[in-house]
């Protein structure tokens, strides 16, 4: 009975060893089998937080060129360092690829070489599409590539997929960071220790291999075990499954009696081994209560609010901060659950969509949430939230812990230093004036306003185009040395001294005017720099010319007045002198007639009677001159135009004759008086004549004016209008007007002669229209209709004025 009672006890030990071995293995098996989960779950969340970065790095900042450097390297060492991924591209919003890593022509070209180019565009632009629309980091399904047989990549590279990390800035999509992984290169993530015993083995849910770390079989009586990969939110579902190659037992009599030995010295180890325990757990137990009264100690010191959630988001746990914070005991805040009673009321709905926004987050909240919280005494704290996953030492999540501070303080003085800077921004921007800053010792553009950057751009050339001359440039570089030489600091009596401000005349062809104001400052680094204050005077130095040429023309309008006056003395006090010329002749002839010899009698008559209609035409010009130069109030009767014509041509013939020019006359027969006031239109005709005679005398020279065509006026009706108007027409073979000075000659005070008014064709048409006519100018081309040959002035009177018409 003892041998079989030890038989079977020993039975019993050895099943009992024997089921031991087998749950040891099978323990070892789940035990790397979690290991080498965690290695590709682990590798996979790591690549997902490069490529994130890489895509932080494109959006960065405003230099794309070192940007596109610095991504590029960081893609370049991931492919490197990790044999999963063998190739990365980035595609921008419009889904087309603007580079990828490595180079096509040495690690990736044998996807286009095996013509494998559609299938793998095909899965990248459903995963593209699928991340648009998630918003959110996706993989695309296994792609089976067609390889030689004979490739050694083919076994390597033979299944492949996508994973697409979206580049999201302000809510939109920017582009994609597409990252090709192979199945067979996952497996490489697990130890080579451990391939070494297990074989490790990629299915899908439909049982299809992906990949195998050996072609190995394995035994049957092999022990097997297999989890599920989580390698993203919007991945494939994926199976790792592990295989063992247990070695077969075979027990023997010898193995009986070592059993039994060894389970004697079993029991004297296992008795020590459970006296080793105990003080090992004492000793753990001990430093527990230690770590447990150092996180007390410190968490009551802390002034950061901690609490703790579990996974129905009640409240676990608070510290002493927190209670200050809220002014609630830890006995009435642990276990309640949102809304808190310490939200303000106003924003508990807010409060609540960013705690489970929170919450729901995989990775917690890095940034920390900004929110409030309301005192048991009615204060209104501002605070920001930093969430964590509560995870146990199964690796479990449980809850969450959060911890708060309170940034009220620290808020209201970035917000008074915002407003601050706002409100001298606007001030500086809402400026008619160019305020610049630059840096003495670089020429470097620190400060410019919005009138300065409108007018000058963004560099500081505008600067120092207000700055002055070349000379006043090398004083602030002599002056920015000077200082670097001296002693350290920047003396006080040299700053903030304003200079005189001094009138600038851009010479970039604008002809604009500045007044300048200049300053040194220092800069907020230390570095000496000056302030230029320029405003825009163009407009006054304008107004001050125009005032300074109208005075010059009322100085000129003065003068001929005067010169006016002293023709119409100057034609009255020679009118008496040449009538009696003219009468002293007329009685000479008539006392010689018949007195003297005939034939000396056919010499002289003729030559006094000459000399008497010379004196008397030369008084009939004095009076056409008194006539025109005296002004009364406009005195309408009914003229002969002829006669007025008549008079304008006599009056400016002396002066065409003078210059070798010549003036014809064309009126129609039987031309009718019309009411108007004679010496107002003859002063219109004669200004009229005067500039077409002008115009012929600039287009001619004076050794050939001789062949220069006359200047013609010419008087008919236009039968065209109804009623018909009397016409009149200064026709001249000058060079014509341009066009931007036809469509202005008639302006006050615009005037192409450097001499000139600008104030005669004003005067000219004033008159006309107040005659209820009409003046106006067009250009006369040649024969070949190719360039100017002349310049016709119109001149549409009313046969019959107003007033006439309101009488009948």
């Amino acid at each position: 009975m003892a041998i079989i009672l030890f038989t079977a006890v020993m039975g019993v030990i050895l099943g009992t060893l024997h089921l031991q071995e087998k749950n040891q293995q099978e323990s070892a098996l789940f035990r790397e089998l979690s290991f080498a989960k965690q290695r590709i779950q682990l590798r996979f969340a790591n690549n997902l937080d490069t490529l994130v970065t890489i895509n932080r790095e494109i959006t960065a900042s405003e230099d794309q060129a070192r940007l596109k450097k610095i991504a590029y390297e960081q893609a370049d060492d991931l492919v490197i360092n990790n044999h999963e991924i063998v190739k990365i591209i980035w595609v921008n919003n419009q889904n087309q690829g603007q580079w990828s890593v490595p180079p096509s022509n040495t690690k990736s070209d044998w996807i286009s070489k095996t013509q494998n180019d559609q299938s793998a565009n095909d899965a990248l632009a459903s995963t593209i599409e699928l991340s648009r629309v998630t918003s959110r980091a996706a993989f695309s399904q296994f792609v089976n590539l067609n390889l030689p047989s004979d490739d050694p990549l083919a076994k390597e590279r033979k299944i492949v997929f996508w994973q697409v990390v979206p580049n999201i800035v302000s809510g939109d999509i920017t582009g994609y960071l597409a990252a090709l992984y192979t199945t067979q290169g996952i497996l490489d993530v697990v130890p080579a220790e451990l391939k070494a015993h297990y074989r490790f083995t990629l299915v899908t849910d439909n049982e299809r291999v992906l990949a195998i770390s050996s072609d190995q079989d394995t035994p049957k009586r092999a022990f097997s075990n297999q989890t599920s990969l989580d390698i993203g939110v919007l991945s494939p579902n994926l199976t790792l499954r592990i295989d063992t190659y247990p070695p077969p037992t075979n027990l023997t009599f010898r193995m009986l009696i070592g059993v039994v030995l060894g389970l004697c010295a079993f029991v004297i180890w296992s008795l020590w081994s459970v006296l080793k325990q105990m003080q090992v757990r004492q000793e753990a137990e001990a430093s527990l209560r230690t770590e447990t009264s150092f996180r007390n100690a410190m968490e009551n010191s802390t002034p950061v609010g901690i609490r703790a959630h579990d996974m129905q988001k009640r409240i676990t746990y608070v510290n002493r901060a927190f209670c200050e914070m809220t002014g609630w005991s830890a006995k009435e805040l642990v276990g309640l659950t949102p809304p808190f009673p310490f939200w303000p009321d106003s924003r508990r709905d807010e409060l609540v969509e960013k705690m489970n926004r929170a919450l729901n987050s995989e990775t917690g909240s890095k940034a920390g949430i900004e929110g409030a919280i309301l005192r048991r005494d009615g204060t209104l704290i501002q605070t920001r939230t930093f969430i964590a996953p509560l995870i146990n030492e199964k690796g479990k999540q449980t809850g969450w812990v959060t911890s708060l501070i309170d940034i009220s303080e620290p808020k209201k003085i970035r917000e008074e230093l915002a407003a601050s800077q706002e409100r001298f921004v606007t001030v500086l921007e809402g400026l008619d004036a160019a305020v610049s800053v630059v840096d003495l010792e670089n020429d470097k553009l620190l400060f410019a306003n919005r009138f300065y950057k409108e007018n000058f751009g963004d560099d500081s050339k505008g600067h120092f185009k207000l700055a002055g001359s070349t000379n006043n440039l090398e004083t602030l570089h002599d002056v920015a040395e000077d200082l670097q030489d001296s002693p350290p600091g920047i003396p006080t009596s040299f700053l903030y001294q304003e200079s005189e401000s001094e009138e600038i005349q851009l010479d970039d062809g604008s002809n604009k005017w500045f007044e300048v104001r200049r300053r040194f400052i220092p800069w907020v680094d230390g570095h000496l720099a000056q302030l230029l204050i320029a405003t825009d005077i163009t407009i006054r130095k304008e107004a001050d010319d125009l005032a300074r040429q109208q005075e010059e023309r009322m100085q000129f309008t003065s003068r001929l007045t005067t010169m006016g006056e002293m023709a119409s003395s100057l034609a009255h006090e020679l009118n008496q002198p040449l009538a009696a010329i003219s009468n002293y002749c007329m009685g000479v002839a008539k006392r010689l007639d018949g007195n003297i010899d005939p034939e000396l009698n056919k010499e002289i008559l003729p030559a006094l009677e000459k000399a008497s209609d010379q004196a008397h035409r030369a008084g009939t010009i004095i009076q056409r001159i008194r006539g025109f130069v005296k002004r009364s109030e406009p005195q309408r009767k009914s003229s002969s135009i002829a006669e007025i014509i008549n008079d304008a041509v006599g009056l400016v013939e002396i002066e065409a004759h003078r210059h070798r020019l010549s003036i014809t006359s064309d009126l129609a027969d039987n031309l009718p008086e019309v009411n108007v006031d004679p010496v107002l239109i003859l002063q219109v005709l004669v200004n009229l004549l005067k500039n077409a005679l002008d115009s012929v005398r600039e287009a001619y020279p004076l050794s050939s004016r001789w062949s220069a065509p006359p200047v013609s006026i010419s008087a008919d009706l236009d039968t065209n209008t109804f009623p018909a108007m009397l016409r009149i027409r200064v026709t001249d073979s000058g060079g014509g007007i341009a066009e931007s000075v036809l469509n202005r000659m008639f302006e006050p005070f615009f005037s192409t002669k450097t001499d000139g008014m600008g104030m005669g064709l004003n005067i000219c048409r004033s008159i006309i229209e107040s005659h209820h006519g009409r003046l106006w100018a067009s250009n006369v081309m040649d024969s070949e209709r190719t360039k100017l040959a002349g310049c016709t002035f119109t001149i549409l009177l009313p046969l019959e004025s107003s007033d006439s018409k309101e009488n009948g």
